[in-house]
This record gives C-alpha cells, sequence and structure tokens, in this order.
C-alpha cells in the first residue's frame, strides 16, 4: 500500500511461507504526516485498511505460518505528538522506526537527489545518526530501520563514526529495543547491507540485539539474502536474533 512495491500483502505471505520462513512480519510505511505522496506511503485514511487486512492475514494463514502485525513509522519530530496518537490505535507486534527525512528533504527519494549536490556529507551522517538516537529515545520504536541509510546512494563519511554509533546504541539499548540488519542495501548503489559490518560488530560488542529484515517491497525479496545478513552477524559473534509478538521482543537461538 505505500505506493512503490508489487504485488499483494498474500504473495508476500506465499512467497514466506515458500522459502521456509516460521514467521514473517509485514511492516508497511506509516502514513509520513509531514506531506502526503501516494508514491512513498499509504494515506492516513488507509492505515485502519492496512492492519485490518494484516489481522486477516494472521487469521487465515495460521497453520501455515505466523504473521506479525508491523509497521515502518518515520520519525520526524514536528509531527511525533500524531505519530503516536496514531500508533497507539492499533495492536502491533513490532514498530519499526526510521528516518527519511532531514531538513524538510527526503534524502533517500531517488527523485530527489539533487539535494546532494554541495552537501557537507560528514556532517550529514552526523546529524542524519542524531535523528536516529532521538528517534528511539522517544519510546515509540522498539526496531532501528536501516541503521546507516544515509550511504544509500554510495555517498560515505570520511570521518570515524564510531563515537555516533556507540550513541545510537546506547539509546537503542536503553530502550529495551533492537536494530534490524537490512539486505535491501545490496539491491541500491551502496551494495551494502544496512548497516556496515562496523555497526553490527560494535553493536554485538555492546549486546544490542538484532533481527532481519528483507525490506521486500516485492513478493521475490522476501528474505532475500538473508543468508549473507546470518552469516554477517554470526561473524559479529551474536548467537540469538530478536523476534516479536505483541510489542514484547524475544530472543531466538540461529541454531
Amino acid at each position: 500500500m505505500c505506493g512503490h512495491a508489487g504485488g499483494t500483502i498474500d504473495q508476500m505471505v506465499e512467497s514466506a511461507i515458500a522459502k521456509g520462513l516460521d514467521e514473517v512480519g509485514i511492516a508497511d510505511h506509516m502514513p509520513l504526516l509531514y506531506f502526503e505522496d501516494p508514491e512513498l506511503a499509504m494515506a492516513p485514511a488507509e492505515l485502519p485498511l492496512y492492519v485490518e487486512r494484516v489481522l486477516e492475514l494472521k487469521d487465515r494463514y495460521s497453520d501455515r505460518i505466523v504473521v506479525r502485525l508491523g509497521i515502518e513509522a518515520d520519525y520526524h519530530a514536528a509531527t511525533q505528538e500524531e505519530r503516536a496518537r496514531l500508533l497507539g490505535q492499533y495492536p502491533w507486534d513490532y514498530v519499526i522506526g526510521s528516518v527519511h527525512i532531514l531538513h524538510d528533504w527526503v534524502f533517500d527519494d531517488p527523485r530527489r537527489l539533487e539535494g546532494y549536490e554541495g552537501l557537507d556529507i560528514d556532517q550529514f551522517f552526523i546529524d542524519y545518526l542524531g535523528e536516529v538516537r532521538d528517534m528511539m529515545a522517544t519510546g515509540l520504536y522498539n526496531t532501528v530501520g536501516h541503521a546507516d541509510l544515509a550511504k544509500k546512494f554510495n555517498v560515505r563519511a570520511s570521518i570515524d563514526l564510531e563515537p555516533y554509533y556507540r550513541e545510537v546504541l546506547e539509546q537503542v539499548k536503553a530502550a529495551g529495543a533492537c536494530y534490524e540488519v537490512n539486505t535491501a542495501g545490496l539491491r541500491w548503489p551502496a551494495d551494502e547491507m544496512y548497516p556496515e559490518p562496523a555497526f553490527v560488530k560494535l553493536a554485538a560488542s555492546m549486546g544490542v540485539p538484532v533481527t532481519l529484515g528483507s525490506d521486500a517491497h516485492t513478493p521475490d525479496d522476501v528474505a532475500r539474502d538473508f543468508d549473507k545478513a546470518l552469516a554477517l552477524i554470526r561473524d559479529a559473534g551474536y548467537r540469538e536474533m530478536a523476534a516479536f509478538d505483541g510489542g514484547q521482543m524475544r530472543l531466538v537461538p540461529l541454531d
């Protein structure tokens, strides 16, 4: 329903079954609130229909796969009050928090690449990671989505980002939340999973839980490159990953 995806929710679930998943989380883009763009997210009026559809799938597929009701909710300080109100109305299993906008610029939209012209890339990364940190301090989200999305178009910071990663991860841990290893970065110019291996290794050393996301916008992309994601988190030292039920996180063994 986000406007930039293909296939139906049913097809997403069928793809998860075909690929042998025990659980699948559906997390479409919540209405953006800072503006409406039918190519980026559903309209506010569509949110109840989205929830209804996913809950119906939970029941219909209950004997074949566990379906979790999720949502990807942006962080945007000026519209957080309304976002919190909407999130509080539905029985989410999990809420992914993501930062897509800085200074009224949707920086990961391929239609808005002119924003990178003359940009101070190091400051861009610092500002982005600061927003991710502030997002997790709200307590509204239990998963950080694509934690280093700022690299999507293969722009890279020249400075050491570890201190900023550490600030983000300290806030994630304090919130009792997790972050995802998101394989969609392999399908964009960055050609690297979100977040980068250095972030994953630091998170593992700090005891911050991890989960997996394929950020699938088509049925074919469900669980895509999970073999690589699992290899990355195992190499970092993880032996468990996070899963969700009714907003509560649990850790499940990788083996």
